[in-house]
């Protein structure tokens, strides 16, 4: 069979892309790839959440695949909404690469040595308020625009310093240029940030058995808690949420935050469970009684 692939633009979707189709012609499945304009590519001049949300960078890929004119989509799974369209589904999670944040500064200056004003760009609430948590003496700026397309902007002066996930800068050979990696312990990631997901029409028994292979059982259960916990929130791109899981002894350990969007009132926690998902939905609980709700409604 010849598996079509929609895939976004960037060079990120596309090197994504290209891993995928790579993978499937080594298992002796022909895949093509088709690139399709998402309305999160096309709107570089608003924020996420006015456009959208995360879900704006699947929209018109998830149509072409309803229609039948693709087959197999891959995204970054920290772009996937917890709710898919009906007649969709998840059918793959790769193996997760780096899932931390870096920061990348034209001076050469870690996140804690950045000097008062110096000018932050991300659109990411999630990183905006963890910034701010850490260093309220920062000044946050709006910044838009794929991998290559931020660190121009950094270089052209346009801000100070920038946060990209480590993962994107090492698939697009850029990793030597992050000035510092940040720790999830201080700085959480993205719910299935570093993960590479991939979607389908739930009927379709051959692409789903064609990708059935690269599925990474480990990666699939750490996501499945930091999505379950995003979910058991009602979270979205308008939440300052972080969520990260690794295994412990047969268990996931999953630690989240949730936060107002200028960092205050961060509440931090975690659970610990055999199920990924009681993981992620006890996190939620505890979140919930300590007062995210009351934060998430700003």
């Amino acid at each position: 069979m010849n598996v079509r692939i929609g895939s976004r633009g960037s060079a990120l979707a596309r090197w994504q892309a290209e891993h995928v189709r790579a993978r499937l012609a080594a298992l002796g499945h022909a895949a093509t790839i088709r690139v399709i304009t998402t309305t999160g590519d096309r709107i570089q001049d608003r924020r996420l959440d006015e456009v959208g949300g995360k879900g704006a960078f699947l929209k018109e890929i998830e149509e072409a695949m309803l229609a039948g004119e693709v087959d197999l989509a891959v995204h970054s799974l920290k772009d996937v909404p917890t709710a898919l369209p009906p007649g969709l589904r998840l059918c793959a999670v790769l193996e997760r690469a780096d899932p931390r944040d870096a920061l990348l500064s034209r001076a050469g200056l870690a996140l804690k040595k950045l000097p008062a004003g110096a000018r932050v760009g991300t659109t990411s609430l999630r990183r905006r308020a963890q910034v701010a948590a850490l260093r309220p003496d920062l000044v946050l700026q709006d910044l838009r625009g794929n991998v290559d397309t931020r660190i121009r902007k950094l270089g052209e002066g346009a801000c100070d310093a920038i946060l990209l996930a480590v993962a994107g800068l090492e698939r697009l050979g850029r990793r030597g240029e992050a000035t510092e990696i940040l720790e999830p312990d201080l700085f959480l990631p993205a719910p299935g940030q570093g993960a590479i997901a991939l979607e389908c029409r739930e009927d379709d028994g051959a692409v789903v058995a064609a990708v059935a292979t690269l599925d990474h059982p480990e990666t699939a259960r750490a996501v499945a808690a930091e999505r379950a916990l995003l979910a058991g929130l009602q979270g979205g791109c308008n939440v300052p949420l972080g969520a990260y899981a690794v295994r412990e002894e047969g268990d996931v350990r999953l630690t989240g935050f949730v936060a107002r969007p200028d960092g205050s009132g961060l509440l931090r926690g975690q659970a610990r469970d055999r199920d990924p998902l009681r993981a992620g939905a006890a996190l939620a609980e505890q979140l919930l009684a300590r007062g995210a709700g009351q934060l998430m409604r700003g």
